[in-house]
């Protein structure tokens, strides 16, 4: 499929991920974590299975088993700020978040469970698909540019029924050091459904502080890959900031919208997103 002049892209590849110098752990370590990892992901076919019976004690089980199968890849999750994404619950919220890594989905998710809207590609990922699938996710073809308002509809329709809803406006990886333009498309969700926007900023590191780049998935390479990566370093943390919430009413379209949230989340991790003169009067 031929790719669209929309169609976001990020000057990160594998030279990003591949320089630099990271403590790794053992082949033994690896492999522990490969088969803790297969035992948490194959667990997570009863939760697939046990849904309907689960019920209200869905939303509990499902974040263990995230928390659980990212503690399994040896990383550890630090949450900043509240670890609720919904602030009042029952009310509908988009969360938007920067996007580095394939963990990014699993760690939010660990923190609390939400639909998220994700590639389509990702719906047919073994097993990991069927698990967010099963949280509700929306899947977005980004190769059809013309299911988009049906999509930006059928968003809007789930957060006036109360839903979470997390996605990375950026669309495509970036490396961590870096940030991309926050595209406004989706904002306009929250526009038309009158909830908060939740910005959450993302930051991999290693131990000493350092950017952990080998964590993020760019460019053209495999989850296989990627993953192989997350699995061989030593001491790796995802910080999750949970920046306060954009009240419905504080900018009048979903460009603004974008341009705060992306701004929000630049200004927590200091990454390199050019600031705009349209944000003055709004951030006054």
């Amino acid at each position: 499929m031929s790719a669209h002049a929309w169609m976001p892209n990020s000057p990160c590849d594998t030279s990003c991920v591949t320089g630099g110098t990271f403590r790794r752990v053992s082949i033994v370590r690896v492999m522990l974590r490969v088969l803790t990892a297969l035992v948490v992901l194959l667990s997570g076919l009863l939760i697939v299975v046990a849904k309907p019976v689960l019920r209200s004690n869905t939303r509990h089980a499902i974040r263990r088993w995230f928390a659980s199968l990212v503690r399994a890849f040896g990383v550890r999750v630090e949450v900043h700020g509240d670890a609720r994404f919904q602030a009042t619950p029952g009310r509908g919220v988009l969360v938007v978040s920067n996007h580095v890594s394939w963990l990014d989905s699993l760690t939010l998710n660990a923190v609390q469970p939400m639909a998220m809207v994700a590639k389509l590609d990702i719906k047919g990922w073994p097993l990991l698909g069927k698990l967010i699938s099963a949280a509700g996710s929306v899947f977005i073809d980004r190769e059809r540019l013309t299911r988009l308002p049906e999509t930006v509809s059928e968003l809007g329709e789930a957060l006036r029924n109360g839903l979470a809803i997390g996605t990375n406006p950026e669309g495509t990886t970036w490396c961590g050091i870096s940030s991309g333009r926050f595209r406004p498309a989706l904002f306009q969700a929250a526009l038309d459904a009158g909830v908060p926007v939740r910005p959450v900023a993302l930051r991999y590191r290693v131990a000493d502080g350092t950017t952990a780049r080998p964590a993020a998935f760019v460019g053209t390479e495999d989850l296989v890959t990627a993953m192989r990566r997350v699995l061989r370093l030593r001491g790796l943390v995802v910080e999750v900031h949970v920046l306060p919430e954009i009240a419905p009413g504080r900018a009048d379209n979903r460009r603004d919208l974008a341009l705060i949230a992306e701004a929000d989340v630049a200004e927590a991790l200091g990454t390199t997103v050019a600031l705009h003169k349209e944000l003055d009067f709004q951030r006054a």
